[in-house]
C-alpha cells in the first residue's frame, strides 16, 4: 500500500508517491464479497437516488406531451428552412443532454423527427445527428449533466462546479464543430424536401414502454408552445438551477438535487392535470426503467470495495503509475482516454463507469503529480463519446433501427465527427494541465 496524508491546500488525503511498501494479506472471502455488493449501494446511495428521482421526473415530464409538444414547434418553424434548422435542432438536444443526459427519451420522438428531416431535404442520418448524436455530446461536455461530470467530480472530491469554464468552453466546442460537421455531411447529401408533409405524425405506443398512442399536430399554426407546456417545461428545469446556485453557495450535493426534482415532479404532475396516483405511477414507471443503472453504479461501488478491502487498490496503482511516471503529464493523461473508451464498451453505463474507474484514476493522477481534473477530463472525453459508437449503447442501437440507419452507415458518418470531438477534450485536458502549472 502506499501512505496517505492530508493535503492541506486541497483539504483531500492523498497518497504519497515513493512509499509503496508490503502489507500483510487480507482475502476477500466469497460471502464477504457478497456482503460488499450491498454495502456498495449504501455507499452509492446518494448517486443511486439522482439517477432514479431525475429519471422518474423526466418520464413525468415526457408523459404529459411536453417533449412531443416542443419537438412539434421545432418541426413547425423549420421544416421548410432547409439546412438553418439544423443548428437549432441540435442545440436544443445538445442543450437537453446537458442538463439530464438525454438518450431514451429521443427515441419515441424519432417519427416527428424524420417528418423534419423529410422538409429540410435531409435523410435519416442527420436526424440521428441532429438529435441522438448531439445530445450525447451535451451529455459528454455539459457541465450540468449530473450523471456523467457530476458524478465523477464528486467522487474526485471536487466541487460540483469546478473549472466551469473550462467545460462550458468544451460543450460550445463540441456542440459547434458537431453542427458544423452534420451541416457538412447533409449538404453533401440532399434529398428531394418533401413538399406535402402530413399536419400530424402518430407516435407508436410500442416505442417506448407504457406510452399510449400519440398524435402530435404539425400545422404551420403550430409555431408556440403552449403556456401549459412552457410552465411544465420550467418548473422541470427548476432544480437543475437551483443545484447550480446551492452547490455554489450553500454546499449542496446529489441528496438536494435529488430532493428537488421530486418537489419539481409532484408539482408538475398536479399543474399537467395528471393528479397524484397517475403522477406517482408514472414517476415510478420512470425509475423503474433505470434500474439497470442504478444497479451498474450499486455493483460498480462494490467492486472497489472489494479491492480495497483484499488490499490490492494500490498494488494496481503502482502497477498504473509505475510505466507512466517517466512520461511527460500530457501523454499519462491522454492514455486515460482510449482506456475509458475500452471501458465503456463493457460497462455501457456512464455513471456506472464513474463509479467503477474514478477510484483507480483520481489517486492515479495524485501519484502523477497532475490535477483531480485530468481524470474526470478523461473520463468524461473517453467513455462519454464511446456514447456515439458502442454497440452495446442500447439507446443508440434503438435510435438507429427506430430512423431505419444501419450501424455501419452511422459508423462512417461518424468517424471524422468523432475524431473532431475527440480534439475538444484533449484540447481541455491540455488546458487543465497548463492551468494547474500555472
Amino acid at each position: 500500500m502506499f501512505d496517505r496524508r492530508d493535503d492541506p491546500a486541497t483539504g483531500r488525503r492523498v497518497a504519497v508517491a515513493g512509499t509503496y511498501h508490503r502489507v500483510p494479506r487480507a482475502p476477500v472471502r466469497p460471502l464477504a464479497a457478497a456482503i460488499a455488493v450491498p454495502r456498495g449501494f449504501v455507499a452509492a446511495a446518494d448517486v443511486i437516488a439522482v439517477v432514479l428521482f431525475v429519471g422518474g421526473a423526466w418520464v413525468v415530464v415526457d408523459r404529459l406531451g411536453t417533449l412531443p409538444a416542443l419537438v412539434a414547434v421545432l418541426v413547425a418553424r423549420f421544416r421548410r428552412r432547409g439546412l438553418w434548422a439544423i443548428p437549432f435542432v441540435c442545440l436544443f438536444f445538445a442543450s437537453m443532454g446537458a442538463l439530464e443526459n438525454m438518450q431514451e427519451e429521443i427515441i419515441p420522438l424519432i417519427p416527428v423527427l424524420l417528418v423534419l428531416g423529410q422538409g429540410l431535404g435531409v435523410d435519416a442520418v442527420v436526424v440521428v445527428a441532429m438529435s441522438a448524436g448531439a445530445a450525447m455530446i451535451g451529455s459528454a461536455f455539459g457541465p450540468t449533466n449530473p450523471f456523467q461530470a457530476g458524478i465523477a467530480l464528486k467522487i474526485a472530491q471536487l466541487p460540483p462546479f469546478s473549472s466551469g469554464g473550462l467545460r462550458a468552453a468544451m460543450f460550445i466546442a463540441g456542440v459547434s464543430l458537431w453542427i458544423a460537421w452534420t451541416i457538412r455531411y447533409a449538404a453533401r447529401h440532399r434529398i428531394a424536401a418533401e413538399t406535402l408533409v402530413p399536419e400530424t405524425v402518430v407516435i407508436p405506443p410500442e416505442t417506448v414502454v407504457g406510452h399510449d398512442l400519440q398524435v402530435v399536430p404539425l400545422s404551420e399554426g403550430a409555431v408556440a408552445l403552449p403556456m401549459k407546456h412552457v410552465l411544465i417545461l420550467a418548473i422541470a428545469l427548476a432544480p437543475m438551477a437551483a443545484y447550480v446556485y446551492g452547490a455554489l453557495r450553500l454546499d449542496w450535493g446529489f441528496n438536494e438535487l435529488a430532493g428537488a426534482f421530486l418537489l419539481a415532479t409532484l408539482v408538475v404532475g398536479t399543474l399537467g392535470g395528471l393528479g397524484l396516483g397517475a403522477t406517482v405511477e408514472a414517476f415510478l414507471e420512470g425509475a423503474a426503467s433505470l434500474v439497470s443503472p442504478a444497479i451498474i453504479i450499486g455493483t460498480a461501488r462494490s467492486i472497489s470495495l472489494v479491492l480495497e478491502d483484499g488490499r490490492i487498490v494500490d498494488t494496481i496503482l503502482n502497477d498504473l503509475a509505475t510505466p507512466l511516471a517517466g512520461m511527460p503529464a500530457m501523454v499519462s493523461a491522454l492514455l486515460q482516454v482510449p482506456v475509458h473508451a475500452l471501458v465503456h464498451v463493457a460497462v455501457p453505463s456512464v455513471s456506472g463507469q464513474a463509479v467503477l474507474t474514478m477510484p483507480l484514476f483520481v489517486p492515479l493522477a495524485d501519484l502523477l503529480g497532475l490535477s483531480r481534473q485530468v481524470p474526470v477530463l478523461a473520463y468524461q472525453t473517453g467513455a462519454g463519446l464511446a456514447e456515439l459508437i458502442t454497440p452495446t449503447n442500447g439507446a443508440l442501437m434503438a435510435v438507429l433501427l427506430a430512423a431505419r440507419v444501419p450501424y455501419q452507415t452511422w459508423v462512417r458518418f461518424l468517424l471524422g465527427g468523432l475524431a473532431l470531438m475527440m480534439l475538444v477534450g484533449i484540447v481541455a485536458i491540455a488546458v487543465a494541465i497548463s492551468l494547474a502549472r500555472a
